[in-house]
């Protein structure tokens, strides 16, 4: 673990990395410009930039018909972003769910977002750590995160922080980059311009995290071919078309599509890897 005025080196470049000012502005005019009404929208509206992970609202699908949760579940997603999935929990399985994100940003734009579809009572959204969650002992059934853990140096503190909330037998949700044996990862990516951002662990040292903060796997999987062939398909997509106003680049500005061909560069070199698990947490039936 690194000193702590390295730590908050590290946070105050991955808070940097994330700010969008005016983010709710941005993407209000950018549907216009997409031909989307802002007063009548529809969750496929918001598909290019509310699933920001790799294979989008699929990889959500995928992993939320693994877990299948059942109607009144409390579900945390932590690193909630504009709150695609945490929307689509809500809506698909009838959960209660509060999403929580390190940007102030994301978060006023997710609960601008989640008004205009109707859905501000069935999603709460906070401005917090991940590393300090403000909830009590035991709070939630269900932990969610996608995309999270690259962006957190203290990982070890980070799990037993997602134990803590859980309830007894409760569950994590997850679908992670990890490091793979290719090499250093070529920088900018999604989730950093530099690797001051950036802490990957590899698949096996992952595991052994969750192991060491008490978690049993009931779900592991390298869905790393999977999201080469997403990257691959949206690359030939977009070859020579013009730019959508309605894309990531509202959030991580115009260098975006170099973070897209460097993570495109990144999984075809196995400079990184990606997993989908789920974990249950100790006292579960």
């Amino acid at each position: 673990m690194m000193p702590a005025h390295e730590q908050m080196r590290a946070a105050a470049a991955v808070a940097g990395h994330y700010r969008s000012p005016d983010l709710e502005e941005s993407v209000l005019a950018a549907l216009v410009a997409a031909g989307k009404d802002p007063d009548r929208l529809r969750p496929e509206d918001l598909a290019a930039i509310d699933e920001f992970h790799v294979r989008g609202a699929a990889a959500t699908r995928e992993l939320a018909a693994a877990l299948d949760p059942r109607p009144g579940l409390r579900v945390l997603d932590v690193g909630c972003g504009l709150g695609g999935a945490s929307r689509y929990l809500a809506g698909h399985f009838d959960c209660h769910v509060t999403g929580v994100d390190q940007s102030s940003d994301y978060c006023a734009a997710a609960r601008m977002l989640a008004k205009r579809l109707g859905m501000g009572a069935k999603v709460v959204y906070l401005h917090a750590n991940a590393l300090t969650l403000p909830f009590g002992h035991g709070i939630f059934d269900v932990v969610w995160t996608q995309h999270v853990s690259m962006n957190i140096d203290d990982k070890r503190r980070f799990y037993r922080e997602v134990r803590r909330v859980l309830a007894p037998g409760g569950r994590l949700a997850c679908y992670e980059v990890l490091s793979g044996p290719g090499g250093e990862v070529c920088f900018p990516v999604p989730w950093a311009r530099d690797p001051s951002g950036s802490f990957l662990v590899n698949q096996q040292g992952f595991r052994r995290l969750l192991g060491e903060a008490g978690f049993q796997t009931l779900l592991w999987k390298d869905v790393t071919e999977e999201g080469l062939a997403w990257f691959r398909g949206r690359q030939q997509k977009s070859s020579g078309a013009p730019r959508n106003p309605f894309g990531l680049q509202l959030l991580l500005g115009n260098d975006f599509p170099l973070m897209t061909e460097n993570q495109l560069r990144n999984l075809e070199e196995q400079r990184i890897t990606l997993v989908q698990g789920i974990f249950q947490a100790p006292g579960g039936r």
